[in-house]
Formats: C-alpha cells, sequence, structure tokens
C-alpha cells in the first residue's frame, strides 16, 4: 500500500509558512488493535487562533464517526478530499471526536502503524516523523501543533501481551473475551511525528537509572525472543548516553519510564518517539560473533543520537520541516562529540569528515543539492539528506568553535531553558547562542540559506627581506540548482605554520606584539582577506582548515614534499591525515597520467612506507593512513567519470605503496597482529583489527597467493565478525570461484541471523568485476531476498548502484535498466525506499559519453511516468535535471 500521485504535487515554501489557525490543547486517543483491522478513537480539544475552518490530514483513513461537542456531523457538514478534512467551526474552542479504521498489515510502506515481521509472529508499530501521523487519525499533522497525550491502547492479550505508548504508564488491566489493556500519559507537549505504539511479543532487558536531579528512571530495551541477547551493549550504550549529557549539556531525562524497540523492518535509521525511541535493529543488536567494530560504533552514536533527541528535537522542536537541521544538525553535533568523548576524537574527526566527503559533497555539486534550510520541498521524506545532517552538524560545530566551550554551552543553555516547550526556527537558535555571548552570529545564517560547498582558496608569499609570510584568503561558492547569486559567508581558518624540518612556528600577526602559540584561528569574512605573520624566517608550509574547521573544499597548491612534511610531522590528527589524502589525490593523479615513476606518487609511498617502520604511531591512525580516497570521492579529479578507468588507477597506485613497504615487511606486520588478535572490544584490539585489514589488503596487490591463504586461514579462526568478514571480502575480491566455499559457509552459518545475511549480501554487492552484475542478479533469487524489507533491499540493491561503481555504471547500461525495473516494484511497496535508493542516479551527467547517454535515456523514461509516488517521482524529477 502507497500513496500515488496522478499530478505533480504544488511545491511547499517557507516564505509561505502560517501559524496553525487552530491549537489543540489536549490529544486523548483510544486504540483497538488488530493485524488486519485496527480503530482509532481520537478526541482532540481544540482552540481557533484565525478566521479559518478546521482543516485536518489523513490519509488511508476509512471515516467511521465525527463529532463536534458531541454532535456527529453528517455529509454536507464537513468536506473530506485528498487527504483533507475541512470543518466549518464557529466557536472559539471545541471538542473533536473521530474513529477510522486502518489496515495494518496491507500498510507496506511503513508510515503510520503497521506490521513488522510476519502475520503470526510479528508485531505492530507506528512511524510518523515526517507525516505519518496522519494514516493514523485525522489531525493538523504539522510540528508546530503541540499537544499532550493520553493513549491508551486495547488488543488481544495473548497475540499482543506487551502494550508500549509514549510518556508514563498511567494504568493497565484486564478486559474480557482475553484482551487487555494500558494507558500512558506524556506530561510534555510534543507534535505529531512524535507519537509512537508497539504492540505484540517481545522480551526486555531493564535498568534501574537515577538522573542528576534526582528522578528514578526504568530503562526497557525491547526485541524479539531470538534477539533480546544482543541488546546489551545498547543498554550500555544508552546508560553513558544519558550521563554525558547530564554532565556536558546539564540535560536530564524527564519521563519515569524509557522505552526503546528493536524492529527488522524500518525506513529509517531510528527514531525518536517522547519515551519510546523505535529503531531499525541494524542499528541496536550486537554481539562479537555477528556485529563488526564499525557496527559498534554505529549502535553508540545511534543510540546517543536519538537519546539526545529528548532535549534538541523533542523538548524543543522545529516550527515546521524546512528547520529539519535545527534537531538534526544539532544532534548529529552532539552524537558526535559525544562518540569522540567515548573513543578517540582525531579518529572520530577523519570519519564523520570521510562520510561528508563521501555522501555530502557529491550531494551537493549535484540535481539534488539544496541548502541546509531549503526555501522549499515537494516531498519532505526526499529531505532527509547528507546536507541537513551532516552539513548541519558541521555549521554547529563552526558555531561552537566561534563561541568557545565555555560560550557554546552558555548558548545552549539559554536555547534549551528559553524555548522549552516551542516549535522554533534557525533564527531562534541562533540568537539564543548570540545572546548568551553578546554576539551577532546572523551573519551564519547564510550557511543555512545556501546550497553548494563553498571553495576556500589560499595563496602563501614569504618576504625573506622582512621576514612575513602573507596569506591570502578567498571564497567563492558555484553557482547551483535554483541559486545563481551566492554571498561570502564567514569561515573560520585554524592554521599553522611549519618549517621545513616539520616544527610548528609561533604566530604572530601584524600588529601584535608578541607571539600567541603555535596554532590561530582566523575568519575569513568576506570574499577575499589577507594575513600577515611576523618573524617567519624562511618559506612556511601551511596546516590550513586544522581539525576541518569549516565544511568547505581547500584550493592550496601544495607541492608533494611540502604535503609529506605534514604527513610526517603535524601534530593534528586530522590535518596529518587529510595531509595524506591530499598528497594520494596527486599520486592518483599520477597513476591515472601515467606517470608511475611521479613526484607525488614517489613522496607518497615514501611517506607512509617511513610511518609504517616508526613503532611509536598508533595502530588505528596508520591504518587510515594507508587508506586513500575511495573511488568515489577520486570522481572528483576527473572532468568525465570513467568508473573502470579511476579503479585500475587506484589499484595500481595502492601496488605502488604495497611494493615501496615490502611484501616481507607487510606479511611481519599482519603475522605480528594476527598473534595478538582476540575479539575484545577495547580501542587497541578495534585498532590492531583495523590495520590488519590494510596490511591484508595491501599484500593481496603484491603476493595474491601468498594472501590467499592468509585470508582463508584468518577467515577460519576469526574470534568475531570483523575478521571473518574482513578475511571473505579479501578471498572474493581476490577469487571469487576460490571463494564460493567461504561465501557458501557463512550463509549457513548465520541462516536466521538477518543482520548478519544483510552484510552477506552487501559484500557480494560491492565485489568488482565484470560479473559484478550477474552475481547481484542472481543473489535477488536467493530466499532470503526481499524486497519487503528495507535493510534487505539497501545491502543488496543500494549497495550494488551506490558503492560499485564499476559494476552498476557498465558501459552497456544494463544496470540502469535493471535498477529502473527494481524501482517501479519497490515504488509499489515503499516509496521512501524506492527514493532513496534512486539517488544512485545523482551525478549522471559526469560520466563519460556512451555511459551518460544510457543513464539519461533511462532516467528520461522513469521521469516521464506518471503512476509513481511523490517520493519517486521528486527525486527523478530532480535528477533528470542534472
Amino acid at each position: 500500500m502507497s500513496d500515488r500521485s496522478e499530478a505533480p504535487t504544488t511545491p511547499i515554501r517557507l516564505a509561505d509558512y502560517r501559524p496553525p489557525a487552530w491549537s489543540v490543547e489536549h490529544v486523548e486517543l483510544s486504540f483497538d488493535l488488530g493485524i488486519d483491522r485496527s480503530e482509532v478513537e481520537a478526541t482532540l480539544t481544540l482552540e481557533r487562533h484565525a478566521a479559518e475552518p478546521l482543516r485536518l490530514n489523513g490519509e488511508g483513513l476509512e471515516l467511521l464517526e465525527l463529532s463536534v461537542d458531541g454532535r456527529r456531523l453528517v455529509e454536507g457538514e464537513y468536506r473530506l478530499a485528498e487527504g483533507v478534512l475541512d470543518i466549518d467551526i464557529d466557536a472559539p474552542r471545541c471538542t473533536l471526536r473521530t474513529r477510522v479504521a486502518l489496515r495494518p498489515a496491507e500498510n507496506t510502506a511503513f508510515e503510520g502503524l503497521y506490521l513488522s515481521g510476519s502475520r503470526d509472529k510479528g508485531f505492530l508499530l507506528t512511524q510518523c516523523e515526517a507525516e505519518g501521523f496522519r494514516h493514523i487519525t485525522f489531525f493538523p499533522d504539522r510540528p508546530d501543533v503541540l499537544s499532550k497525550y493520553t493513549v491508551t491502547l486495547r488488543a488481544d492479550k495473548s497475540r499482543f501481551p506487551v502494550l508500549l505508548a509514549g510518556g508514563n504508564p498511567d494504568g493497565a488491566g484486564d478486559l474480557p473475551d482475553g484482551r487487555h489493556w494500558a494507558r500512558f500519559v506524556d506530561p510534555h507537549p510534543k507534535p505529531s511525528y512524535l507519537f509512537a505504539l508497539v504492540a505484540g511479543r517481545l522480551e526486555r532487558i531493564s535498568h534501574d537509572y537515577t538522573t542528576a536531579d534526582g528522578r528514578k528512571v526504568a530503562l526497557h530495551i525491547w526485541a524479539e525472543a531470538d534477539a533480546i541477547d544482543r541488546c546489551d551493549y545498547a543498554m550500555d550504550s544508552l546508560v553513558r548516553s544519558m550521563q554525558w549529557d547530564e554532565s556536558a549539556y546539564g540535560r536530564s531525562y524527564d519521563l519515569d519510564v524509557f522505552h526503546v524497540v528493536a524492529t527488522h523492518d524500518f525506513n529509517m535509521g531510528a527514531m525518536e518517539n517522547k519515551g519510546l525511541n523505535i529503531f531499525n535493529a541494524k542499528y541496536l543488536l550486537a554481539d562479537p560473533d555477528s556485529s563488526t567494530d564499525d557496527e559498534y560504533r554505529h549502535v553508540e552514536a545511534v543510540v546517543a543520537h536519538e537519546y539526545f533527541h529528548n532535549w534538541s528535537g523533542n523538548r524543543v522542536t522545529c516550527r515546521d520541516w524546512f528547520q529539519l537541521s535545527l534537531k538534526e544538525g544539532l544532534t548529529v553535533f552532539r552524537e558526535q562529540s559525544f562518540s569522540a568523548d567515548m573513543n578517540s576524537a582525531p579518529l572520530k574527526r577523519i570519519e564523520d569528515v570521510a562520510l561528508l566527503r563521501r555522501a555530502q559533497f557529491p550531494e551537493d555539486a549535484g540535481p539534488l543539492s539544496h541548502p541546509v534550510r531549503p526555501s522549499q520541498y515537494s516531498e519532505i521524506n526526499n529531505f532527509y539528506t547528507a546536507t541537513v545532517y551532516e552539513k548541519g552538524s558541521e555549521l554547529v560545530r563552526m558555531l561552537a568553535g566561534r563561541l568557545g566551550p565555555a560560550g557554546f554551552r552558555k548558548g545552549m543553555d539559554l536555547y534549551f531553558d528559553r524555548h522549552d516547550g516551542q516549535a522554533v526556527t534557525i533564527e531562534d537558535f541562533l540568537r539564543a547562542l548570540g545572546d548568551a555571548n553578546r554576539i551577532d552570529l546572523m551573519p551564519y545564517l547564510d550557511w543555512y540559506a545556501q546550497a553548494g560547498t563553498p571553495r576556500l582558496s589560499a595563496e602563501g608569499r614569504h618576504d625573506a627581506g622582512n621576514r612575513r609570510y602573507r596569506l591570502v584568503l578567498r571564497q567563492r561558492t558555484p553557482a547551483g540548482t535554483g541559486q545563481t547569486d551566492k554571498h561570502p559567508v564567514p569561515i573560520p581558518v585554524r592554521l599553522s605554520l611549519f618549517d621545513g624540518n616539520g616544527r610548528a612556528l609561533p604566530l604572530r600577526l601584524e600588529g601584535e606584539a608578541s607571539a600567541d602559540g603555535a596554532e590561530r584561528t582566523v575568519v575569513l569574512d568576506g570574499a577575499e582577506k589577507i594575513f600577515i605573520f611576523e618573524d617567519i624566517d624562511a618559506v612556511p608550509v601551511p596546516s590550513l582548515l586544522r581539525g576541518f574547521s569549516a565544511p568547505v573544499i581547500l584550493e592550496y597548491d601544495y607541492a608533494p614534499d611540502e604535503l609529506a612534511v605534514l604527513l610526517r610531522h603535524d601534530r593534528d590528527g586530522f590535518n596529518r591525515w587529510e595531509a595524506g589524502q591530499q598528497l594520494a589525490g596527486l599520486a592518483f593523479d599520477d597513476c591515472r597520467d601515467g606517470r608511475d615513476k611521479g613526484a607525488a606518487i614517489s613522496a607518497w609511498t615514501q611517506a607512509l612506507a617511513d610511518l609504517f617502520a616508526d613503532a611509536s604511531i598508533d595502530d588505528a591512525l596508520l591504518a587510515e593512513l594507508l587508506t586513500p580516497p575511495g573511488e568515489i570521492e577520486l570522481v572528483e579529479r576527473q572532468l568525465e567519470r570513467d568508473p573502470q578507468h579511476i579503479r585500475v588507477s587506484r589499484q595500481r597506485m595502492l601496488a605502488a605503496l604495497a611494493q615501496r613497504i615490502g611484501a616481507a615487511t607487510l606479511r611481519k606486520r599482519y603475522d605480528a597482529l594476527a598473534a595478538r588478535t582476540t575479539g575484545a572490544l577495547d580501542a587497541s584490539s578495534q585498532a590492531r583489527r583495523q590495520l590488519k585489514r590494510r596490511v591484508l589488503d595491501l599484500l593481496a596487490l603484491i603476493a595474491p597467493q601468498d594472501t590467499r591463504q592468509l585470508a582463508l586461514t584468518q577467515y577460519e579462526q576469526a574470534p568475531g565478525m570483523t575478521d571473518r568478514l574482513n578475511a571473505l571480502v579479501t578471498l572474493a575480491t581476490l577469487d571469487g570461484k576460490a571463494a564460493e566455499a567461504s561465501i557458501a559457509h557463512f550463509r549457513q552459518r548465520y541462516e536466521g541471523n538477518a543482520l548478519a545475511l544483510d552484510k552477506w549480501f552487501a559484500m557480494q554487492a560491492q565485489l568488482p568485476g565484470d560479473d559484478a552484475f550477474a552475481r547481484v542478479q542472481a543473489l535477488e533469487a536467493d530466499p532470503a531476498f526481499t524486497l519487503k524489507n528495507p535493510n534487505r533491499v539497501q545491502s543488496l540493491i543500494g549497495t550494488f548502484a551506490r558503492a560499485n561503481p564499476t559494476g552498476f555504471h557498465r558501459a552497456d547500461g544494463a544496470a540502469y535498466r535493471w535498477l529502473a525495473d527494481r524501482l517501479l516494484a519497490l515504488d509499489a511497496l515503499n516509496p521512501q525506499v524506492a527514493a532513496r535508493v534512486a539517488t544512485a542516479f545523482n551525478g549522471w551527467k559526469r560520466l563519460e559519453p556512451v555511459r551518460r547517454e544510457a543513464a539519461h535515456a533511462v532516467i528520461a523514461e522513469l521521469s516521464a511516468r506518471k503512476d509513481m509516488s511523490r517520493d519517486l517521482t521528486d527525486i527523478l524529477g530532480r535528477v533528470a535535471l542534472g
């Protein structure tokens, strides 16, 4: 079941925002739950604020009864059309009661109330963000309508023994005919997108927690019986998240109970419903045998993210969906800060920037580009993007850097206290931070309003006679979709200067009496600005944008030997990695253009060989330094995208690195790491596994026969999923035929483990080579594959289309036509998932001519159809513009 659109949806515009004509003081919901049919009775206490009819949203609902102040309305006294219910009401206040019927088992779109799992064993749950509540009952379904909720659930006790909703429990009991009931009351006003319920057969683990302000809270994590023993790490992460938020932001939890539920059928990662978080099981379940180190970190991060929403999103929410980054970007920043404190701050920064460049920079450079706060949208589900989340987080990080730790905390305290219980805007956020620090932060609003990634160019000149270094910074943002005139934005640039031996120089700007440390932050707040540093004896090597102090593309004409200095000596962990990434980019250019002995490839391989021999360097950092930009990022170094040529050139440069380090040296390090391998989850154990993977991959390029046996042994003896999956990937990449037995063994070992099988599908979907497309087509026939499960779709179809450039971008266009067919099938089931997979076509105009023409033909054919959902129509319409 999904909503289809016969005509283009009228865009929703920020400029057209008007406050709600009616507010809802209290919502009383009563559910009679069943799989095939559920009934919902809603009683709304309403107050008028403007002389307009009462307008309620409602989609896919069977209206059974409608009354106002106890009087039942008949046809002619209301208007119901195209998902909108209008009622003319003269009174300033009234009580509206509706009764509707729903069909959860038919709801394959997973919006509103739906069934997760099979009819006999699955359970009922809801997803209401962004506009799912209108699939449950008639309501002014917009985030600036905040109401207090009382929810009563009734269901068959044997089929639905667990009944949960947001808020505090307020009674439960048995009913005739084997049924039972439970009531929940939420004392905090919330928007409808934060409503949630769960009903079914679930098990739980629990923990008693006392908040910093003395409230006793019962923490419960719920999952199906076969998964509940994999929830302990999530509970540990939740407790640490609550403690961290109390310490870092002074924010405590505010209800008597906190529920978290895992489901395998979910469109998103997780949902922060007030008091009842619902998680995609992928981000909640973890155990060493079936979860990788990365997945443990993701569980920790997503649990924290959803909990932090209790204040940055729930207690203070968005006025409208244009302000989505106000909760998501801010909460991503809070989540990233937590993860940095729990683990390694430099490595976390590297991970976050790598994700930004891999996911958001291409989005910003293509037809799906949009501002962090868009000016209009056609389908809000399509704006849960890397721009809103990751770039939005970077904007908060800039503000935090501008104010400093104490100033940012002071600003956040004012923001939460000033706007508690309100639906607010980006302007309110900037004003609170600024007012707390007596600073005008409104110039940063342009960051939220403009699409595209600013390009920061830097030019340095040394004046030996006057011992001065003149640094010129300039900025420009390329014109993009719908925006041709871009304004300069404030860009904070953290920097240091190094001499040729890698010593950081003391920095004294012109006009200052003395140097103030070896690192400074300067702000480029116009199109161009000049900074002059005194007492610089020789030409320095600038370390710019340290810590990635602004989400920009840096353009500086570094020589390979300058980057090698930073790679070897920079004390900023991020900039050390960044120097390696830039030097690797130049090395790629050498290999791409046939300069196998060029200056860049020589400098890159020698610097990394030296670092490889340095026993003092951290294993995890070394693993990151040994990982050059991926094929997706390297696209930006070519005017026209030829995925096969990019892969060949990248493999050639990696082989050159492996040769420079030497097979014997690599093997010795691998053996030493393997000898210390355990399944432990501490940071040093994870670092060893990470480095071992990189060493094995390098060995595979120059000693394939030996590596095949090493990988097979590692697979067979692996103490956990990280080593097992890494070995399997290496085996399959080296020789698909030789890896078939191990691939089949993995499939059998994890039969029935949905998340492990997702990895099995994704691993094969990523394998490059001429047979990649045929392999994916064959995997569709596996009994475990289904289009009805979002995780399974993303693991096979999404991974192949987005993460296998050589396989997906075949010159004959066959994979494009295949994906088009899958999109149409998906769209009939779950429009949100179809739209997300369709973003794989982003950037098609950058392909070389043969592939470009093939992709364009498929996109044009799809875009011309009139029978697709709003979600997919919107994405393909924008992608078609190129």
